[in-house]
């Protein structure tokens, strides 16, 4: 082992000399905002050939952008053909002077805006900082992952030298960051021009519907997932609503029925919780599925040509506010059509009726010696002895263990009764 009093001479010289200790390295880059393009923040200043580069006053703020602009492919900024824009006077001297024709990188603007949104009209300030306390920090930040590494170090670096001016309350501009999937080309490739593999929102509003195509988005797979373009998929969706439509324009005959009342009931909530459940957490594929399930059986309701009034008038009112979020505008018409006062969007998300999703019955697997040979029906709290004795009365089963010994029995409560036969 070293000598510990030579290490220490050794430590000590080291410090005497400066060489050793730790640093921070703050990995920051010059940023270079300038982009020679139309969109963006004009770059405010003006070139005069006395006084040279001057900022445009703040009385003649803003800035902004002309509409007389060509997009042209000369290699310069569009700005640079519009003499309504180009041409200016100097703040200084008076004379004859230029405009800038760069713009700022849309990330300079974007680094901000949430903090302008909770005071859009302050025509003084950003904004105050009381409404700044009210409304900031941003509860959740949603983002691919080039944000992650791009926009959202921006906009912390944007936030905190607010902070230091007193604007804003914390040292974060976001709780939660929620990295989004991406949507990929039919051919599972990043949607490209130069690949051909560009769907176009518009063209897929246009054809199927908005309320369609933004389900169908949320329905692709899990949302931090993403996937591609399938129109097989939307096409389903599509038929979904359809069915919806149906079920509300066209329902069955409304009678009064205990039995079917509490069937309907039960599949209500327990789609309502899992809904509840799955936007909570960002499950939007499985939120759509669940609520698919739910209208299977009401469509199968309406097939059989009758149900329970005040259990099935109870659904389409928690259906239409389970729809509105993932497709606003066929829940607004559910709404209307039955009553609902203006909006189905301004209205408090529904309380789930934990009572009514407490099943009578459970369908429990019966084995024998491993194999599933029959489903049955017992109580959700049923005992070894009661379930047996119902698994026992079975034909099949009671096929199963005639003329054989049983050697044991295994009770999985709410799951399984297997039988160990010789």
């Amino acid at each position: 082992m070293p000598n510990v009093e030579a290490k220490k001479a050794v430590a000590q010289y080291i410090a005497e000399q400066g060489w050793g200790g730790s640093t921070i390295n703050y990995r920051l880059r010059d940023w270079l905002i300038s982009r020679q393009r139309y969109w963006g923040a004009p770059i405010p200043i003006v070139y005069c050939d006395d006084c040279g580069a001057l900022a445009v006053p703040e009385d003649q703020l803003p800035v902004q952008l002309p509409y007389d602009v060509q997009f042209v492919p000369t290699g310069q900024s569009p700005l640079a053909l519009s003499e309504e824009f180009v041409r200016t006077t100097c703040p200084q001297c008076g004379k004859p002077a230029r405009r800038e024709t760069d713009t700022m990188d849309t990330f300079m603007c974007s680094s901000w805006y949430f903090m302008r949104y909770p005071d859009p009209h302050d025509a003084a300030h950003p904004f105050s900082p009381e409404a700044a306390r009210t409304w900031l920090p941003v509860d959740q930040y949603t983002g691919g992952s080039e944000h992650a590494t791009m926009h959202l170090l921006y906009s912390r670096f944007f936030y905190k030298v607010a902070r230091d001016m007193g604007l804003v309350p914390g040292d974060e501009p976001f709780t939660r960051y929620f990295s989004q999937g991406q949507i990929l080309g039919p051919d599972g490739r990043r949607m490209s021009k130069s690949r051909g593999n560009v769907v176009a929102p518009d063209d897929q509003v246009e054809k199927w519907g908005a309320d369609v195509f933004r389900a169908y988005l949320m329905f692709l797979g899990p949302w931090e997932q993403g996937g591609p373009y399938d129109v097989d998929s939307i096409v389903g969706v599509s038929r979904w609503l359809n069915r919806v439509w149906n079920i509300v324009t066209d329902p069955p005959a409304l009678v009064t029925d205990a039995a079917g009342a509490r069937s309907l009931r039960r599949a209500l909530h327990t789609t309502l919780a899992k809904v509840t459940e799955d936007l909570e957490g960002k499950r939007f594929n499985t939120a759509i599925a669940t609520m698919m399930e739910l209208t299977n059986e009401m469509q199968r309701l309406r097939d059989e040509g009758s149900a329970d009034e005040t259990a099935w008038n109870e659904a389409i009112r928690l259906l239409a506010l389970m729809l509105a979020p993932p497709c606003p505008h066929i829940a607004e018409e559910i709404w209307e059509r039955i009553g609902g006062g203006y909006s189905v969007h301004q209205q408090p998300w529904p309380a789930v009726d934990e009572a009514a999703t407490v099943r009578d019955t459970i369908d429990l697997a019966v084995q024998v010696n491993g194999k599933v040979r029959d489903r049955i029906a017992v109580a959700p709290d049923a005992d070894e002895a009661a379930a047996r004795a119902v698994a026992e009365a079975t034909p099949r089963i009671a096929e199963q263990l005639a003329g054989k010994t049983l050697v044991r029995a295994v009770y999985v409560p709410g799951r399984l009764l297997n039988f160990v036969v010789k």
